[in-house]
């Protein structure tokens, strides 16, 4: 109920209109009785006019504050909606990097569309459902009562049978739902995964397209079953309650006329006439305030898997009170660093103290697996240390708050991420305030501009999902040229050139030079030719420093360092 708290003063707008429509739709059969018993009878036409006249404007009346009812809360179930969407994406967009390398992206995106889009109808109709019905039911049993009780009595000695039914119905709704978006959930993670630019070139490049579709079809085919269970579960107890609510106008008749035939005092048809058709007034909102329960219990199943995702802990929280210094110098520190991804698993660093003056340059190598990107991304804050901590300037970085850490932070990473968008939009996305000018300066600073210029749309070239219409050293440049206009004082190389061949690797690597000059830099590499004028190095094993110093110092040491630089030569030679 969080969610409707905003908007209040609405829905009680909504319960007035409501309420007003169901008392004045339980006032027209009284006056159709007076037609019955006194107008027509006594042959009062003045009488049968006004009467008919009043349920002309009951009817007119009750659309109305129904159109009006609706459009409000439509407007607020789709306000909340839109709340809950964006709740649940700013829950993701806090969330450490650790969720999303273990969350598949095809089920977060089930999650925000499929699960949703499918409470909407709950969302916008529930409450005004409710009150409707409700008020309703009460309304019509007090009229009913007034006008026979006997009658009133066989009316409602079912009702209990009809809640049990439509209880059993909900939760066995409630449990299709449940196993309907985990599997609608699988086959957008599936969609997502094999028609994405990569999916489909793994997927042709291995002659493996014809098995995906049959994987694929498979997945669709688990969905119809649950999809004709989830529109069918209960059908045949719902339509036991429609039989008897048809069946009960003559039940009352065969009541009223026993009752005579017996010495009862006579029900006039008049009262009759209004009875059965409060009586299926009853019926009609009991049936609806049930089968809007079952909705409920169904779209439970989908407000857990909701709120499975609002309840996560965030990992990585914005510091109460922020520290928000003046400017950044760039002075980076690691003291007695430990991190592991899993508080119940091994350490991936452990007793790791590097201390790295404003402008400096540290190189991390070490084998795949070492620890040397982890190590990295705890200086923006993709993860949180386990243990010791990372300062910028003497602050811990999780004092700044995320917009000062991401000014003084810029990342270019061995896998490029670009939008569907344009070049110039994809470099703008990192200073949104750039003019094309700027664009054009970082552009040219990261050897890019050439290039973009000679393409027929130039700058307004639209890169194709994920960059695919770059290649991987043009990707690169971009996303230095991207990382220029933020200019940040501290640069973080993510194994940046790792995936390049020698040539492109050159150009890339003279770009960023010119982006590092005057930064403070952490340079992550795997192949040491570019690490050779680094300030100090750092060679990690098993998550821990093996060796430091500079290029010279660790050749001359022998050890580990030089004999990863004598396999690298002996690599260049050969290949």
């Amino acid at each position: 109920m969080q969610l409707f708290r905003p908007y209040r003063g609405r829905l009680a707008l909504v319960a007035l209109l409501v309420c007003g429509a169901s008392l004045i739709s339980v006032f027209t059969p009284f006056l159709l009785k007076a037609v019955i018993d006194t107008a027509i009878p006594e042959g009062r036409t003045g009488l049968l006019g006004l009467l008919a006249l009043g349920m002309i404007v009951g009817s007119v009346a009750t659309s109305v504050l129904g159109v009006w009812q609706t459009q409000i809360s439509t407007t607020v179930g789709q306000r909340v909606m839109h709340d809950l969407r964006t709740a649940v994406y700013a829950r993701l967009q806090r969330m450490s990097l650790a969720f999303f390398t273990r969350t598949r992206t095809g089920e977060v995106q089930s999650r925000i569309a499929h699960d949703i889009g499918g409470m909407q109808a709950t969302v916008t109709s529930t409450v005004t459902s409710l009150v409707s019905h409700f008020t309703s039911v009460v309304a019509t049993l007090v009229a009913m009562l007034v006008l026979d009780w006997r009658l009133t009595a066989v009316s409602v000695l079912l009702l209990p049978v009809f809640v049990w039914l439509s209880r059993r119905v909900g939760r066995e709704r409630k449990r299709i739902t449940a196993q309907r978006q985990k599997q609608m959930a699988a086959m957008a993670a599936t969609v997502t995964e094999s028609l994405s630019v990569s999916g489909i070139l793994l997927g042709r490049t291995l002659g493996r397209s014809e098995s995906l579709t049959r994987a694929f079809a498979v997945e669709s085919e688990r969905l119809i079953d649950l999809e004709v269970r989830s529109s069918t579960a209960g059908r045949w107890r719902m339509a036991v309650i429609s039989i008897v609510m048809s069946a009960m106008p003559a039940v009352l008749y065969w009541s009223a006329g026993m009752a005579f035939a017996f010495g009862g005092p006579a029900v006039s048809l008049g009262t009759l006439v209004a009875f059965v058709s409060l009586q299926q007034g009853l019926f009609r909102p009991a049936v609806g305030l049930l089968s809007t329960g079952v909705d409920v219990q169904a779209s439970l199943a989908l407000f857990q898997r909701i709120f499975e995702y609002l309840d996560l802990p965030v990992d990585i929280a914005e510091p109460v009170n922020p520290v928000r210094p003046g400017g950044i110098k760039g002075d980076i520190a690691f003291e007695e660093v430990e991190f592991r991804y899993d508080s119940q698993g091994a350490y991936a660093l452990r007793g790791i103290d590097i201390m790295l003056p404003a402008g400096g340059s540290l190189a991390v190598v070490g084998a795949t697996g070492s620890g040397k990107s982890t190590l990295g991304h705890l200086v923006p804050r993709l993860y949180d240390v386990t243990a010791g901590r990372v300062t910028v300037d003497g602050i811990d970085v999780r004092d700044l708050d995320f917009d000062t850490l991401a000014d003084a932070v810029g990342v270019v990473a061995q896998e490029t991420y670009l939008f569907h968008a344009t070049v110039a939009e994809n470099l703008r996305f990192a200073r949104p305030e750039a003019t094309d000018e700027d664009i054009t300066a970082a552009a040219r600073t990261a050897q890019i501009h050439d290039h973009i210029a000679a393409l027929p749309d130039g700058y307004d070239t639209v890169v194709g999902e994920r960059g695919h219409r770059f290649s991987g050293g043009e990707k690169q440049r971009l996303a230095i040229a991207r990382t220029i206009l933020r200019d940040p004082p501290i640069l973080l190389l993510d194994e940046a050139t790792s995936a390049l061949d020698t040539r492109t690797e050159a150009a890339v690597q003279e770009a960023l030079d010119a982006l590092s000059e005057g930064r403070t830099t952490i340079t992550i590499a795997h192949r040491l030719s570019t690490v050779r004028n680094a300030d100090h190095i750092v060679l990690l094993e098993a998550g821990r420093i093996v060796e430091r110093g500079t290029h010279e110092e660790l050749l001359a040491l022998g050890g580990r360092y030089a004999a990863l630089v004598q396999r690298d030569a002996e690599l260049e030679t050969t290949g």
